[in-house]
Order: structure tokens, then C-alpha cells, then sequence
């Protein structure tokens, strides 16, 4: 039985035009018949209600022992910003946020990071939108690592796309896992996704009819991960 706030979760995705349907063509060059866009959260209530998921997420999945959430620039940053609001709201636990910057700013608030400054032995999860194949890690990892010494305690997503990367036939949140030595973990999976819209109606229309379910079947047949 899936969890209630990951059903509701997948229907606001979908309300905010986050999670399409159709015809569309990847970053790595795969023909998808799906794409998450999480640029799209914009209004004021669309990203607590993120945050919210995110929170919930983040609380099931890794409990309250941590004391960062790292958001890598930039998309990383409203969502660290919104999720440690909601942390802080949904389970009284104050957590601090903190970003990198693309680029090192030399005067003022000097240094690569943004918000909370990271200490020796503080604990971080990082969250991201959606991994397609674990280079934004690559990228994060390092910088974090430079900046104390910390423990990174997972990653969260909100879709696990359930492909596999572009080295192995596992996921890329397999591989990252494996790579790094973190747990990983998402909000939802594809096959959560395919399980709460498969004929099913919201605001009157099918989301994923036999047509599309048929092209989301192919998609995983060629690109599902072992």
C-alpha cells in the first residue's frame, strides 16, 4: 500500500505541470515518453508544499539524526530553503540550510557556500530534484568535502526514474550509492508514479491511458535499470 503523501505527492506534480506526458527528448540523448521539469514549482504554495514532501521524505527515510541539508546550485537552493522551513514546522527540529555558489565571492559574505557554514562532524543529507546520472554529485561531493569534515548521510530526490546510468544497468541513485558510500533515497519512484495515474482520473482527465502506458513499458524495457 503505497504511503498517502507519496499519492498526493505524484497528483501535485502532475497539478503543477512538473511531471508531462508525451514525447520528449533528454539531456543524455534518450527519447523519453515522459520529463519532470522541477523549474515549474513557482507560487508561494507550490514550493511549501514541496518542502512538505521533501520533509516527510526525508524524515522516513533518514530520521531526525542530521543537522544540514545541502542544496547544490541552483536548482538546490529554493528547494533546501522550503524543506528546511517545512522541517522545522512539521517535526520542531531545526535544521540549517546551506548551498553552494557557481561562483567563489570574494568580499562581503566571502567563501563558496551560502546560508549555514558546514563544521566538523555535522551531519548532511543533500537534496536534489531528479538524478538522471549522478555527474551533479559528482560536481557537489568534492566541494562539500572540502569544506569540514562531514558526514553526508543520504541524498534525497523526489523521482527515482528507475533507469539505469551511464556506466552500469543501475540506477543512477544505485550507482551514487555504491560510488560514494551513501544511502539514496526519493519521494517517489516511476513505478509509484505509473501505479497511482494508470487509468486513473484527476480533474477529470486519464494521466497515463494504454497508450502511454505502452510507451512508458517500452521506455524501461530498453533503459530500466537491473
Amino acid at each position: 500500500m503505497m504511503d498517502s503523501y507519496k499519492k498526493e505527492f505524484i497528483e501535485f506534480m502532475v497539478d503543477s505541470k512538473v511531471l508531462k506526458f508525451g514525447d520528449f527528448t533528454l539531456k543524455s540523448g534518450r527519447k523519453s515518453p515522459f520529463f519532470m521539469n522541477a523549474g515549474a514549482y513557482v507560487t508561494g504554495a507550490q514550493l511549501k508544499k514541496l518542502g512538505e514532501y521533501y520533509a516527510q521524505a526525508i524524515h522516513n527515510t533518514y530520521g531526525d539524526d542530521f543537522d544540514v541539508l545541502f542544496g547544490p546550485a541552483y536548482k538546490g537552493i529554493p528547494l533546501t530553503v522550503a524543506t528546511t522551513i517545512a522541517y522545522s514546522e512539521l517535526y520542531g527540529k531545526e535544521i540549517r540550510y546551506c548551498s553552494n555558489r557557481k561562483e567563489v565571492k570574494d568580499h562581503g559574505d566571502v567563501g563558496i557556500l551560502l546560508g549555514s557554514k558546514l563544521q566538523d562532524g555535522d551531519k548532511v543529507v543533500i537534496i536534489e530534484d531528479v538524478t538522471t546520472s549522478g555527474k551533479s554529485i559528482e560536481e557537489t561531493f568534492p566541494i562539500i568535502k572540502a569544506q569540514a569534515d562531514v558526514e553526508i548521510v543520504g541524498l534525497m530526490v523526489s523521482l527515482n526514474r528507475m533507469e539505469k546510468g551511464l556506466n552500469t544497468d543501475k540506477t543512477a541513485l544505485d550507482e551514487i550509492s555504491e560510488t560514494y558510500g551513501f544511502k539514496t533515497g526519493a519521494i517517489v519512484s516511476m513505478a509509484d508514479v505509473t501505479e497511482a495515474l494508470y487509468n486513473k482520473e484527476i480533474n477529470g482527465q486519464v494521466i497515463i491511458d494504454d497508450t502511454i502506458k505502452a510507451a512508458i513499458d517500452k521506455y524501461y524495457e530498453e533503459y530500466g535499470a537491473k
